[in-house]
């Protein structure tokens, strides 16, 4: 999708930018594929908040986007609408399959109205086909990727991502992540192919605050301009540095530098992780 700018008639235009929406065939969701999304401004169950800086925003519907679609083996789609979903980054598609039911996809970069796919062990290697790991040649580009046999999509969703599949041995691919990470995953897993659509997406300015409070995002507030019961770096009078070792979050944890995975379990799976280095093993 290409950039859209505006004339600086007004201070809010003048750097803003938004997202063509001639790939966009239609602007109202299918009704029998929505549900109501209750906004929760970043609480749980107790009324606490969890995350910071949510809250407001406009009223969004939740698609129902079919993310593992291996009920459908064997059965051709063909896509009737590319829509637009406010709770993603990348654009969603509407297919409807031969035997009359309609369903949710991510779509792939470059899909048309009217354009045929399906989800097979093993079939024609086009963009939008899902389709097992060990049946896709290696180079190939894939999204909506499986960590685990029959689990469904979970990596590889949003805007303008990608991985790629390295290599096939044994019972296991080798699939590079767009973090750069290299991974094992079990072939027969399911993947789509191509590249997820809106690549552009990271391309958008804001320009005003309006438009972030808009989607639900509240303002973020330094540190140092806090009073000291509100976070470790407050206090101090006029413009001080926060007197301290190493930075802090609010809760007085180390903020830089700090490692924050916990999980060890999955080490096993990744070649290379991101930043280049190789695992012992």
């Amino acid at each position: 999708m290409a950039i859209k700018k505006y004339k600086a008639i007004t201070p809010g235009q003048r750097l803003k930018s938004t997202l063509s929406t001639k790939e966009i065939t239609r602007s109202k969701p299918e009704k029998s594929l929505t549900v109501g999304k209750r906004s929760r401004a970043g609480r749980n169950n107790q009324g606490k908040i969890t995350i910071r800086h949510q809250g407001g925003g406009h009223k969004k519907l939740l698609r129902m986007v079919d993310f593992k679609q291996t009920d459908k083996l064997g059965i051709p789609a063909k896509v009737m609408h590319i829509e637009y979903d406010p709770n993603r980054t990348a654009l969603i598609m509407l297919v409807n399959y031969s035997d009359g039911e309609k369903r949710y996809h991510l779509a792939p970069e470059g899909v048309k109205v009217g354009d045929e796919i399906i989800t097979k062990d093993k079939a024609k290697i086009s963009p939008g086909n899902r389709i097992m790991l060990k049946h896709i040649p290696t180079g190939y580009n894939i999204y909506n990727l499986e960590l685990s046999p029959h689990r469904g999509g979970q990596i590889v969703r949003s805007a303008g991502s990608r991985a790629t599949l390295v290599a096939v041995e044994k019972e296991f691919a080798q699939v590079t992540l767009p973090s750069g990470e290299s991974r094992l995953i079990d072939k027969n897993c399911f993947a789509t192919l191509g590249v997820v659509s809106n690549v552009d997406w990271n391309l958008v300015k804001i320009g005003k605050a309006g438009r972030s409070r808009w989607m639900g995002i509240r303002p973020s507030v330094r540190g140092k301009a806090m009073n000291p019961v509100d976070h470790p770096h407050g206090g101090g009078e006029g413009n001080q540095p926060c007197g301290l070792p190493h930075p802090k979050t609010p809760w007085g944890y180390a903020a830089l530098g700090v490692k924050t995975r916990k999980r060890k379990y999955s080490d096993k799976s990744i070649v290379r992780r991101r930043d280049g280095s190789k695992l012992h093993k």
